[in-house]
């Protein structure tokens, strides 16, 4: 079985890579990737490319046909990953999260590729809290990135069919310890305030809700869409991906990690303008046609996989908000000195 990773040297991309080498040993495994983020490794004995057959340096909205060759499955990460990189490059944010990912899967139809796997987003919910969103739910898009992810379902949906299977997973919101960390997302930045500053801050009033899904069982949600038969769920599937059980408020996220770093405080921010972005999921159709592709983490762990990482790195940046861990952070200084343009493309 011949797979490639599209944007596999991002956060996700390590356990992506390790769940798949670990279930397929005999897969040939190919990472194509931008690399905007490659370098931006914490704790890692070893860089996770070595799991795979080969690393491709590349830009996805020009993606090489030819690379498509026997290939079995495509699993698309690519995109501009989070609601302020949306904000700061809006259509770039189309461009890659939406138009390049049509382009591929069409590439991908008409090369014979059998599955195609989208890292779609629950973000497109937007506020929806009243009850947990079903796949059918009517989408409110509130930012750049979901209205992105909308975009590419809508244009990917009528793709699927005549031996070409589409399964865009709609995650919750990702959380946990890669060797390519990030910690501008909500959990990930409870913990490292939590250890460097003794606070945990919310910036809101800690009411909106947030489904949460770690890192490795997003993984084992993307194995499940590559090998996926279009007879369950069908040949293009739009699915909740993530479990009833991982739906929180963010007050209730931040008092959990403060039971695991009792030395820290939990601060609110009841001024603060109400955050529209809050939506409770159902999980109950993934539960259904992936019962062996399951997530198996649960909060506890995931916070503790977090810190002790983070201890083991020695991490004592109490500015971290501003480094390498924040990925619009890292393509600013790519530009202020000169490696990418304002459509965040090389300078060669």
């Amino acid at each position: 079985m011949r797979i490639i990773i599209v944007g596999n040297l991002g956060y996700i991309g390590p356990s992506v890579a390790e769940q798949f080498r670990g279930s397929l040993p005999d897969a040939e495994l190919i990472g194509f990737d931008i690399g905007y983020f490659a370098h931006s490794l914490s704790n890692a004995a070893y860089s996770p490319e070595t799991l795979l057959n080969k690393q491709i340096y590349g830009d996805v909205r020009t993606f090489p046909e030819e690379l498509l060759s026997g290939v079995d499955a495509v699993v698309d990460l690519a995109a501009i990953s989070n609601d302020p990189m949306g904000n700061e490059f809006e259509e770039v944010t189309m461009d890659v999260n939406y138009r390049a990912a049509v382009r591929l899967a069409k590439m991908c139809k008409q090369a014979g590729v059998k599955n195609f796997v989208y890292a779609s987003s629950c973000s497109m919910y937007g506020a929806a809290s009243e009850y947990a969103k079903k796949e059918d739910d009517e989408l409110n898009p509130l930012t750049a990135y979901a209205r992105s992810k909308v975009a590419a379902e809508k244009e990917l949906e009528p793709l699927a069919g005549d031996g070409f299977t589409v399964t865009c997973l709609r995650f919750a919101t990702a959380c946990g310890f890669t060797s390519r960390l990030r910690l501008d997302l909500v959990l990930n930045d409870f913990v490292a305030g939590a250890l460097v500053n003794k606070e945990i801050g919310i910036l809101s009033d800690g009411t909106p809700w947030r489904p949460m899904i770690n890192t490795k069982d997003m993984a084992r949600a993307f194995e499940w869409g590559a090998i996926r038969e279009p007879e369950n769920g069908g040949a293009f599937l739009a699915v909740n991906t993530g479990s009833n059980e991982w739906n929180n408020q963010i007050k209730p996220l931040a008092d959990a990690v403060a039971v695991q770093i009792p030395d820290a405080r939990v601060s609110t921010n009841p001024d603060a303008p109400p955050d529209k972005r809050s939506y409770r999921v159902n999980f109950d159709l993934f539960k259904k046609l992936a019962p062996d592709h399951q997530p198996q983490c649960d909060l506890e762990s995931t916070i503790c996989e977090l810190k002790d990482n983070l201890e083991a790195m020695e991490f004592n940046d109490p500015e971290f908000r501003t480094s390498q861990f924040i990925r619009l952070r890292v393509l600013a200084r790519h530009m202020e000195q000169g490696r990418l343009n304002k459509n965040l493309e090389w300078v060669r």
